[in-house]
């Protein structure tokens, strides 16, 4: 299990990115991007600080959070498996594909599994439209995808 780091090392770590960032324009997305890094995902004690920060509202950081679907508000797990949901691989199955995936893991999307091993995320797009339906492993693309290419990422996730 991960652990989670204490509101003050949350804090204290935030503060250093911003300072690294706040002098970029638009420094917020860059800012959230390098704690997700950081982290391994955007934790809620970080958002006040950034707030501060900025001389923008909690409502404003918590805003642009929630909006970005690649921002997480808690740990991933091990493995993250990502689904294009977009309109190209829907034509070509993916919403069986993403059914298939998601009974054969057991979760949900935007759920991480039980036992830490993976993370799964739809995505609007990865740009695989003509080798559709497709997926990204840990950042590695899979096209084409199949029964026999979700047993081998089902596989590989196991592991």
């Amino acid at each position: 299990m991960t652990m989670q780091p204490a509101g003050t090392e949350v804090a204290s770590r935030t503060m250093s990115i911003i300072d690294d960032l706040k002098g970029l324009e638009g420094p917020l997305l860059p800012i959230l991007h390098e704690i997700q890094e950081e982290f391994g995902f955007v934790p809620k004690e970080a958002l006040p600080v950034i707030a501060e920060a900025l001389n923008i509202s909690n409502a404003e950081v918590h805003g642009v959070v929630t909006f970005y679907h690649d921002y997480r508000n808690h740990p991933a797990g091990r493995h993250v498996l990502k689904v294009c949901r977009a309109e190209a691989c829907q034509s070509m199955g993916g919403d069986a594909i993403a059914a298939q995936i998601q009974q054969r893991l057991g979760i949900g999307f935007h759920e991480t599994a039980k036992d830490n091993s993976v993370t799964l995320e739809p995505v609007y797009c990865l740009g695989l439209c003509a080798c559709s339906p497709s997926a990204m492993l840990d950042g590695e693309v899979i096209g084409r995808l199949d029964a026999d290419k979700i047993d081998e990422i089902v596989e590989e996730i196991r592991r």
